[in-house]
């Protein structure tokens, strides 16, 4: 079992990425996958290997060796977009979020629903780089784990297209995604890795735009997307994308477990079989308001997609119920976030110890992880204690 950073990040069987370039499985086998940033750190030998190297052979002939590398090529492509541009690299840190309470509230005409929410940013995250590009042209997009789109589909580049739309800028990047946050997990990383890319094309084009017409423009990327322009807490109504910041309502010490099986949750046909109906009658400022008093129990932790995703699969409520069982009372809460398929249990940073010992589990994603918020005109830091010594530049943008 491999375990990435203090945070106790754990894919098993899945592909782990590592600063030297190369991806590792649990088997312990490597798979190299290209990067468009520049290394640091090289040593004179190193240099001195790159482009040529002359020997003298025997007979008094010399020897040319021709030593292609393609790293160098690009840093030079880099080098000299640094000389004409003030910022041109830059890593940031993409939180995923939880839904603490999740209410449906009405259908809306448009064949949405109204929902009414308290999401908070976690500690969880992936690490992007991003490095201005010499194309006028092209985005170039890569990532650590298979499965994932590098095209227009991609949010990423779908954010980048429309800060380009909106402004007029020209900048196009060399993105690298490290994926640490599941896929179909509920956890809007996808959404934060939008708002990321938003961000960063703003510092690099000297902060043409305000946070507040990054969030406005946000939406027209998916519904969750503006939250992350939020502080980190919000209290989120309409399809998600009307967002009322709040003092978090949590402590940031409380710890908390995420598990999530592979199998994932389709968001339409989650919504699909939901029925207002038989769904929760409590008002969500009742929950908020209990949760600022009282802080997160079981009762205020209301899913109302919760069954409908139990309906799709079956085997995510049984989970979630041997979690509650297996955790003998050291959870305040568990509960779904999202449409699923991410079960958190808040109160203990440790999974229970079947995950651990069950052959049917050996593939189950699980991940500790702390509420966390933003400075205004900042953007998120991954907090110390889930770090890497050899982690990538913790750069933060600032306006």
């Amino acid at each position: 079992m491999a375990t990435m950073a203090a945070s106790h990040f754990f894919y098993r069987r899945h592909v782990i990425s590592s600063g030297d370039g190369t991806s590792k499985f649990a088997d312990g086998s490597l798979k190299q996958f290209s990067t468009f940033y520049k290394p640091k750190g090289f040593s004179s030998a190193q240099i001195n290997y790159r482009n040529l190297r002359t020997q003298a052979a025997s007979d008094g002939r010399k020897q040319v060796e021709i030593v292609y590398n393609l790293d160098e090529k690009l840093n030079k492509l880099a080098d000299g977009v640094d000389m004409n541009a003030g910022l041109s690299r830059l890593t940031l840190f993409s939180p995923c979020k939880i839904n603490v309470f999740l209410r449906i509230t009405s259908k809306r005409p448009d064949g949405f629903h109204d929902l009414a929410s308290l999401f908070h940013v976690i500690s969880l995250g992936d690490k992007i780089k991003f490095s201005l590009s010499p194309s006028k042209s092209t985005d170039r997009l890569s990532t650590n784990v298979s499965g994932i789109p590098l095209d227009e589909r991609n949010l990423i580049i779908k954010a980048l297209n429309l800060y380009r739309k909106k402004t007029g800028s020209d900048k196009f990047f060399w993105v690298h995604v490290d994926k640490r946050v599941p896929t179909g997990a509920g956890l809007g990383g996808g959404s934060s890795n939008a708002a990321t890319a938003l961000w960063a094309a703003n510092q690099f084009s000297g902060c043409l735009a305000t946070e507040k017409e990054l969030q406005e423009w946000s939406g027209e990327i998916g519904s969750d997307v503006p939250f992350f322009f939020s502080n980190g807490a919000a209290y989120c109504t309409g399809r998600g994308e009307i967002i009322q910041d709040i003092p978090s309502p949590v402590p940031f010490d409380l710890p908390m477990v995420l598990i999530k099986p592979p199998e994932a949750c389709s968001t339409a046909e989650v919504y699909k079989r939901f029925r207002l109906d038989v769904s929760s009658t409590v008002a969500p400022l009742t929950l908020l308001e209990k949760i600022s008093k009282n802080g997160i129990s079981q009762d205020v932790c209301v899913n109302d997609l919760e069954p409908p995703a139990f309906e799709v699969l079956p085997s995510l409520k049984r989970l979630k119920q041997r979690i509650i069982a297996a955790g003998r009372g050291k959870y305040d809460a568990v509960f779904m976030s999202g449409s699923g398929s991410t079960i958190v249990g808040v109160g203990s940073p440790d999974p229970p110890q079947f995950i651990y010992d069950e052959e049917d589990f050996k593939d189950v994603f699980f991940s500790e992880a702390k509420f966390i918020t933003r400075s205004d005109q900042q953007w998120y830091n991954e907090p110390s204690s889930s770090t890497n010594s050899d982690s990538l530049d913790q750069t933060s943008g600032t306006v």
